[in-house]
């Protein structure tokens, strides 16, 4: 009996000894296993992290034109990050600011001290003219929607980057153009525009540049933004019988100017700063009306064949949509996004060990020369004394009811 009751303990001390064995195996897989897995989750979210704070009109009084901007901004900073930016894992957050300085000032701050943003993505003029003083105090890299002239300024505006022609060069290029196709005697020009930061920021610069090239400005009319009817101002412009008339709005105003001229019987002709241009100009005023309408162009139409707009197709279809469903505002924000976070990467390319800072990038911007952007825009350059990336645009007008380009990348200075 004794010797049973042995051999049963015997036999049941080995059987303990097995199952701890394999709970010890088990625990032992167990934690390899998520040791695996928790560097592979490191290696997938190891790039350094970098906050592109953004500022956007989404229902204020140039949302007609932001809400795209804002948009094609957006997609393109997840199209980035979908394709893989080495090294890097960028975020573009942005708020809606209506509009508004007090606003945008607001949400800067909301960027800068919550977010932990290192580089700005703004819109309007006047908020972008508003925060460059705050914006060079902390060293933050400011591209915007705004191609106010006064932004070119480097010691003025240190940290402020123009991503496309500013407003004043292209009011030039068209004054060129004009002056060197125009028959019978000098041109004669209005300036109509609005009474904002944005609307007058080209006037006094085009008419300096009219008057050094033999271009008479004949007229100036303000006319609200938001302008549902205009017939008094162009009724007063058309006592002074000008050639041509040049816009600088934003969609809404511009079809009412074009309807109310049609209606009025005015034959000048109508040339638009970029902002006026585009599919989104249809949604407000019928082609038939619009045919002939000529505007500065600062990047290509969504149904234009360039190589650049590849990627763009790729991530609209990735969304599924169709490029029919986007506009040429959506590939300007495209185009400024893409333009940051270029500069980004080389910030991160010279600096390849630490966290990446507003001065860093400002650096890789500097370092950009003639940023291939596959005819979505024109090439951009910049340098320390260079914060403008280019002066040219494309000269387009409506035919049959589509934007047609009549004129490759030009610059006034050509």
């Amino acid at each position: 009996m004794k010797n049973n009751k042995k051999l049963l303990w015997m036999l049941l001390s080995a059987l303990v000894v097995l199952v701890l064995a394999a709970c010890s195996g088990d625990e032992a897989t167990d934690s390899s296993a998520d040791t695996e897995k928790d560097e592979e989750a490191t290696t997938s979210n190891d790039g350094r992290k970098v906050v592109i704070g953004g500022l956007w009109d989404l229902t204020g009084a140039t949302s007609d034109v932001g809400a795209p901007f804002a948009e094609g901004a957006e997609a393109y900073v997840k199209y980035a990050n979908s394709k893989g930016i080495e090294g890097l894992n960028v975020e573009l957050t942005g708020k809606d600011y209506a509009y508004s300085i007090p606003e945008a000032q607001k949400l800067y701050q909301e960027h800068r001290d919550k977010a932990g943003a290192q580089a700005i993505i703004g819109f309007g003029t006047g908020d972008t003219e508003a925060l460059r003083q705050q914006v060079a105090a902390d060293k933050f890299p400011f591209v915007s929607g705004s191609l106010s002239e006064s932004l070119k300024n480097v010691e003025e505006s240190p940290y402020n980057f123009l991503v496309a022609a500013s407003y004043s060069d292209q009011g030039r290029v068209l004054l060129k153009w004009i002056k060197d196709n125009h028959k019978d005697g000098t041109p004669t020009v209005a300036l109509l525009y609005n009474d904002t930061a944005f609307g007058r920021s080209p006037v006094e610069d085009m008419k300096a540049y009219a008057k050094e090239i033999g271009v008479d400005i004949v007229d100036e009319q303000v006319i609200d933004v938001k302008a549902t009817e205009a017939q008094s101002q162009l009724l007063n412009m058309e006592k002074k019988n000008p050639d041509y008339a040049i816009i600088q709005q934003t969609w809404a105003a511009t079809s009412t100017i074009l309807r109310d001229a049609k209606t009025l019987g005015i034959d000048t002709q109508f040339i638009g700063l970029n902002w006026t241009t585009g599919e989104g100009l249809f949604d407000n005023v019928d082609a038939a009306t619009a045919e002939g309408y000529m505007g500065a162009l600062i990047n290509a139409m969504p149904s234009e064949d360039v190589p650049g707009m590849a990627e763009v197709k790729e991530y609209i279809e990735g969304e599924g949509k169709k490029l029919e469903d986007i506009n040429a505002k959506f590939v300007q924000g495209w185009v400024t996004a893409k333009i940051m976070v270029e500069a980004i990467k080389a910030a991160a390319e010279k600096y390849p060990e630490g966290e990446i800072t507003g001065e860093q990038i400002r650096e890789g911007m500097e370092s950009l020369n003639n940023l291939d952007l596959g005819g979505v825009a024109a090439n951009v350059t910049y340098g320390a004394d260079k914060h403008a990336g280019t002066s040219q645009i494309k000269i387009g007008v409506v035919k049959d009811g589509k934007w047609e380009a009549l004129t490759d990348y030009i610059s006034f200075e050509d």
